[in-house]
């Protein structure tokens, strides 16, 4: 039995923290039906889409539970009826929306606003509804959206795990065959005290190799057939472990789901746009320079001659995608320090958030 029929819980959830969550669960527990509506402005650094999503992982099998987004670009002024009214308006549309995804337009109603902040009780009236407060004071989770922007790794543990992994800054070394990405990432991620993503390809090849064997007992490495689909498996699964390890605010890759593309392109002879069209952008590419490094056969490797042209390249793919990166080259020790430097830069400005309408 629940109190409620149709609750709302509304907010900017920039990002969705401890509370936030704690709010969601109360409501739900003591309604039917509970409407999680996500209201972003234009000017916000956090998509609208990323925070619906990450909201809805949090409380994925909720009964009764929707998470929308929306667009309110109106500025915040409670001492204002007519502004108030243009957020109610977004607000409606909203409830409008689950509504008719329920298949039942007269259920937009709602009777209950569950909220910690102080206008619950003006947007509770304005709906007709009842406001039930929850935490107003922060007790149970002393945290705020804007704690969180002004230092996110210090608030860190009041994050949930998706939210993590989609706010967590990832450095991703790439480049040409024997140029020391596995040795530079490596080392970064012991610098950056981050965990460290293998590249998943390496391994995929070894499983091809074995599956080859099953067919013909003296199958090679340099006659396999490579197909489209070998490397969205290699773009899916390296996206999996990259995710998997993205639990704290930095993640250091050897390659990523867009590195399989560049590598599908060396092998298959054409890029492919259908490879990891959605791959997502890191906070920093780095791109190891084949000048300066010998070629170490290692058993596996077959392109030495083409190092010059992989890392050309990548660096049009890069350039290309509008993506962060940067090339290091010179030494062993010259690289880490390029690349520390690249990564300090990067980090500062992936954790720089915008301020929402005031």
């Amino acid at each position: 039995m629940t109190d409620f029929d149709h609750a709302l819980v509304l907010g900017k959830f920039y990002p969705p923290h401890a509370g936030h969550h704690h709010l969601v669960r109360t409501a739900a527990a003591r309604s039917a039906r509970t409407t999680v509506t996500v209201l972003a402005s234009h000017v916000e650094s956090i998509p609208v889409a990323d925070r619906v999503a990450w909201l809805r992982a949090e409380h994925a099998g909720t009964p009764g539970l929707v998470v929308l987004g929306d667009v309110d670009d109106h500025e915040m002024d409670f001492d204002s009826d007519e502004v108030w009214e243009l957020h109610m308006g977004v607000a409606r549309a909203v409830l409008a929306r689950r509504a008719i995804l329920d298949g039942d337009p007269a259920s937009a109603a709602v009777d209950a606003v569950f909220s910690s902040e102080r206008y619950g009780d003006e947007m509770a009236e304005r709906l007709g509804a009842r406001h039930v407060p929850v935490d107003p004071d922060r007790g149970a989770h002393p945290v705020s959206g804007t704690a969180i922007r002004a230092d996110p790794r210090a608030n860190w543990a009041h994050l949930a795990p998706a939210t993590r992994a989609g706010l967590c800054a990832r450095i991703v070394v790439l480049g040409a065959e024997s140029t020391g990405t596995t040795t530079l990432s490596r080392q970064l991620a012991a610098h950056l005290d981050a965990p460290w993503v293998p590249e998943y390809g390496r391994l995929h090849t070894e499983h091809k190799l074995a599956a080859a064997r099953a067919f013909d007992p003296a199958a090679s490495a340099d006659r396999l057939v490579w197909t489209v689909g070998d490397f969205q498996d290699v773009a899916e699964r390296q996206e999996e472990l990259v995710r998997a390890a993205s639990t704290g605010p930095v993640v250091v890759c050897d390659n990523d789901a867009w590195a399989a593309t560049v590598w599908g392109h060396r092998y298959l002879g054409a890029a492919r746009d259908d490879i990891a069209p959605d791959a997502r952008r890191p906070a920093l590419y780095l791109l190891t320079d084949h000048v300066g490094v010998p070629f170490e056969q290692d058993g596996w490797r077959d392109g030495e001659h083409l190092r010059a042209w992989m890392t050309g390249l990548f660096q049009e793919g890069l350039a290309a995608r509008g993506v962060p990166w940067r090339l290091v080259t010179g030494t062993p020790d010259q690289r880490l320090r390029q690349a520390l430097e690249a990564c300090g830069e990067a980090v500062a400005r992936h954790f720089r958030f915008t301020d929402p309408l005031g």
